[in-house]
């Protein structure tokens, strides 16, 4: 197992949408290895595979307390409570900064396990912020899109204050 690099923000690879997986093997099984090590490195809870430079659909979680790593395959959000929540996010791909972000408080996803079994989960709290956080970035939305424009300018300009260099 190779340790990857984590792209770091304003990396384009951080804006680009990810295939989706289509074989299920071992490639895909070193690749949720590579993505659990490099989130337990950088540390963090959450990881897509852009993260790492893969454009392919595949996140992995790890809750604090929780049951342990998740791997997700081609993940979607099938459904979202209307009733919403904040929740102070960060990325490994900007170390250093968190800004509160409002999602939905609840969702549902479909998505497949690592040999390509069709898979449902109910989500709230930290882990359905992971998630979405996550599915964004698949999605090729970087959290702090998510922001305001005024709040995203002051936290580019507080990444750069702490010794980031932002091209």
């Amino acid at each position: 197992m190779t340790r990857r690099r984590v792209l770091t923000f304003p990396d384009a690879g951080l804006r680009a949408i990810a295939k989706p997986v289509k074989e299920f093997n071992q490639h895909l099984q070193e690749l949720a290895d590579d993505l659990l090590q490099a989130m337990r490195a950088a540390p963090g809870i959450g990881i897509a595979a852009p993260h790492i430079g893969v454009l392919e659909r595949v996140i992995a979680i790890e809750i604090p307390g929780g049951a342990g790593p998740s791997i997700y395959v081609n993940p979607m959000v099938e459904w979202s409570s209307s009733e919403t929540a904040r929740y102070d996010e960060g990325s490994i791909s900007m170390p250093g900064v968190t800004e509160s972000i409002e999602r939905p408080a609840a969702i549902r996803i479909r998505y497949q396990d690592l040999s390509g079994r069709e898979q449902t989960e109910a989500a709230d709290g930290l882990l359905a912020v992971c998630l979405q956080h996550e599915i964004d970035q698949l999605d090729g939305i970087f959290w702090i899109y998510r922001l305001s424009k005024l709040r995203r300018d002051r936290i580019v300009k507080r990444f750069g204050k702490i010794g980031n260099v932002i091209e």
